[in-house]
């Protein structure tokens, strides 16, 4: 057996990160003294997960219009910046998952649209080096420019089937639509998972083959087939 799991949504949680970007960013664009409301996190990360876009983020927390365009820009700037990688946390319950997949014996890699060096800081941090070897990740060159979520994963998969033999029983395990679509495009089936930036309602218009909680309950899910 081989599972390919991403990495933020299954294994990384990703929300306070965002959470701190959002507070960042709204209070430095606002003007002095203006009145501006911060979402509670969980009603920051429930907008997140559905899609919402940054600019009515911004207004529906006080900015004006014009305010709200440098609120996305910045926010697009400070999201994935190196400084601020280490509030990611692990998603309670994927070490244990990760543990349970190399403990049987099966094929374990990881596919994510985190450049090398994004990557490379969460792994030393969690120790996650021993459950992914260098040949068994699979991520974007620190030169990479993206052109699209779906195009690049889709291709990182394309990468890894070319380099890997066959195995008829190949799972993937994601938290969004280009996860979804890239093995789809191989017919591997693939799990989604609510415990990334995507919800129910998003991941159900892809029609993954199965919808569960977390990354435990994935592996669960398979393992009990």
């Amino acid at each position: 057996m081989r599972i390919i799991t991403d990495f933020d949504g299954p294994i990384m949680d990703l929300s306070d990160r965002y959470y701190h970007v959002y507070q960042l960013c709204l209070e430095t664009v606002k003007q002095p003294n203006q009145p501006i409301t911060i979402f509670s996190k969980a009603k920051f990360w429930a907008y997140k997960q559905a899609q919402i876009p940054e600019l009515q983020l911004g207004i529906e927390s006080g900015l004006t219009a014009t305010q709200a365009q440098a609120f996305k820009e910045m926010r697009d700037l400070h999201a994935h910046q190196l400084q601020y990688l280490s509030l990611d946390l692990v998603v309670p319950g994927s070490i244990a998952a990760l543990a349970k997949i190399q403990a049987s014996g099966s094929d374990l890699l990881v596919m994510t649209l985190r450049r090398t060096c994004e990557l490379e800081p969460a792994f030393q941090q969690y120790n996650l080096d021993r459950f992914f070897p260098s040949h068994h990740r699979y991520c974007l060159p620190n030169d990479y420019i993206k052109h699209g979520d779906v195009q690049a994963k889709t291709q990182l998969m394309t990468n890894a089937l070319a380099a890997l033999k066959p195995d008829p029983d190949t799972w993937m395990i994601g938290d969004t639509e280009a996860d979804i679509i890239a093995a789809q495009t191989y017919n591997i089936p693939v799990i989604g998972v609510l415990s990334g930036i995507r919800d129910r309602d998003r991941l159900e218009r892809y029609q993954p083959d199965k919808i569960v909680a977390n990354l435990a309950d994935a592996v669960d899910f398979i393992f009990d087939l």
